[in-house]
C-alpha cells in the first residue's frame, strides 16, 4: 500500500486517521484508522485500518469522507453525544 498522504484529526476523545492512496490521476481511495484512550467492548474497527467504499474520490472529498466514515464509526461505539 503506497500512502500517498494522511491527515490526523481529533473527535469526541479520538483521534481519526485519514490516509489517501492514488488509484488514478488525481483520485485517491481513502482509509481510515481510529485510535483512542479506550476501546469499548465489540469496537472491532478501532486501532485498524478501515477501507471507504464508492471510490474513487477527488483528493478534497477522500478527505471529508474518510473522516465522515471515522466520525460514524465513532458515533457508532460511543452512542449519540445527548
Amino acid at each position: 500500500m503506497d500512502i500517498d498522504d494522511k491527515r490526523l484529526t481529533k473527535y469526541r476523545g479520538y483521534h481519526i486517521q485519514v490516509v489517501l492512496i492514488a488509484s488514478a490521476k488525481d483520485m485517491f481511495e481513502a482509509w481510515f484508522q481510529i485510535a483512542g484512550p479506550v476501546k469499548p467492548p465489540g469496537a472491532a474497527v478501532l486501532g485498524k485500518r478501515v477501507k471507504v467504499n464508492g471510490r474513487p474520490f477527488s483528493r478534497r472529498w477522500a478527505y471529508l469522507v474518510g473522516e465522515l466514515a471515522g466520525r460514524a464509526a465513532i458515533d457508532g461505539i460511543l452512542g449519540g453525544d445527548d
